[in-house]
């Protein structure tokens, strides 16, 4: 149910960030809350984080979630918005090209690793990228067009699979989800039998999900999770305020919680092999209408 909850909540704020009936007022103007526009690949450890900063302040942190490209959307349609905090480099380079960010105020909160997401157990003995382009699977990624980890998905396959391989692995594809948390939910809800999601998606649904490492050599890159200070937001002390919660020691101690990697040294002890962090990545346009 923590699946269904989760969305149940990210369904309640949209709606009244869409009503601007939350209390936020405009953009922050003398009240003391914050609108933050997230990618999910942070959500479950930023709901409990928000929580902890309301606790310890008393500024009532409002959550918006989604797929990096989608809330950053909605936050330059709406002209509103505290704090961006994307789910991986790419969107946060989008951002500062747009000019809704204030690229002094961009801190790293933790890294992240691409993998393949299965269902605890591994019923249909999956073991590797190229399993995923076997005849009956059914497999998931994220839309490449507006969530992080769905063009790290596209990255890797784009370069690591050949054009029978893509074929396959495509006729196997049965959906593109809208966020992070919809994709790991994809093999909680055994809606796939795979996704090639985030190695940290196991630590969100222990008792449903295993993640089957890439070989290092099929890891492109590492990925990191930024966040900045929004140009429309009304109280940029009190966004550093909650930034600076989140990359204090207290904050880390949450995220470590749900297993993120803290430094990029810890996510290439894990692949076993150095790679490059953070980028960006253009996906091809046959990806994005399929």
């Amino acid at each position: 149910m923590g699946h269904v909850s989760r969305l149940l909540g990210v369904f309640t704020v949209t709606i009244c960030f869409l009503s601007a009936n939350c209390g936020h007022g405009i953009a922050g103007a003398g009240s003391e809350t914050l609108l933050v526009f997230a990618g999910a690949a942070s959500q479950p450890a930023t709901e409990e984080a928000a929580k902890e900063f309301e606790a310890r302040t008393g500024v009532k942190v409002d959550t918006v979630f989604g797929g990096s490209g989608y809330v950053l959307s909605q936050m330059i349609l709406g002209k509103k918005g505290d704090i961006y905090f994307p789910g991986s480099s790419d969107y946060m380079e989008v951002a500062k090209k747009k000019g809704v960010v204030l690229p002094e105020t961009e801190r790293i909160v933790v890294y992240l690793v691409p993998a393949i997401n299965v269902q605890r157990g591994n019923p249909k003995n999956i073991n590797t990228l190229k399993d995923l382009t076997r005849d009956g699977l059914k497999v998931a990624i994220a839309n490449p067009e507006g969530v992080c980890v769905g063009s790290y998905a596209i990255e890797i396959i784009e370069s690591l699979f050949n054009s029978a391989e893509k074929q396959a692995f495509r006729k196997n594809l049965i959906n593109y989800t809208e966020s992070c948390e919809k994709t790991a939910a994809a093999i909680s809800l055994r809606a796939a039998d795979a996704v090639i999601g985030w190695r940290v998606f196991e630590h969100w649904d222990p008792e449903r999900i295993l993640t089957i490492p890439f070989k290092p050599a099929e890891v492109i890159r590492i990925g990191y999770i930024p966040i900045a200070i929004s140009k429309y937001a009304g109280n940029r002390p009190l966004a550093q305020k909650f930034i600076d919660f989140l990359v204090s020691e207290d904050g880390k101690k949450i995220f470590r919680k749900y297993r993120y990697f803290m430094t990029a040294e810890e996510a290439v002890a894990w692949i076993g092999e150095k790679k490059p962090v953070g980028g960006e990545y253009e996906v091809p346009k046959d990806w994005i209408k399929r």
